[in-house]
């Protein structure tokens, strides 16, 4: 089992399958290429993305659905090979496919990003944030908690 030193979990056991790779990084943040899922139970339904090389870098993210539960995700076929799919199509959100949202928070007001989903080939550990193009979806998508979530 491996460690790692972070800002807001302490030291961090981890085991090297639990390592999702980001060949190309996140935009914005290139040079950090692995980075592990760390959900805890009492936080649930949070899912924090945090960084192996910077101890400071830790994304706050949500399961797409948990934000729109009718969440529609597509890309190209040619993208298809980044994330090694081997099926002859697309994977839908799932077992397989884990796709989440990064979430900002600004005093009272919570938004996700549900243009550029953080999008994970599970069985591969391999991820990137695929910025989607012809769709509704807003990257200041409003997060209300005090009713149901409604995809516009």
């Amino acid at each position: 089992m491996a460690t790692s030193e972070t800002k807001y979990w302490g030291l961090l056991d981890y085991t090297e399958d639990s390592v999702i790779d980001f060949p190309a990084g996140i935009p914005g943040f290139e040079q950090e290429q692995q980075f592990i899922l760390v959900e805890q139970q009492a936080l649930d339904p949070l899912v924090f993305l945090q960084s192996l090389a910077t101890p400071a870098l830790c994304f706050l993210a949500l399961h797409v659905r948990v934000v729109c539960p009718d969440y529609k995700f597509g890309c190209r076929r040619k993208t298809w090979k980044y994330w090694e799919f081997l099926e002859t199509r697309q994977p839908p959100i799932g077992p397989d496919l884990a796709c989440l949202t990064l979430i900002h928070i600004e005093e009272k007001d919570i938004t996700a990003n549900l243009l550029a989903p953080i999008v994970i080939h599970v069985p591969a550990r391999r991820g990137m944030q695929a910025i989607l193009a012809g769709t509704d979806y807003s990257h200041q998508h409003r997060i209300d908690l005090v009713e149901a979530p409604v995809c516009v």
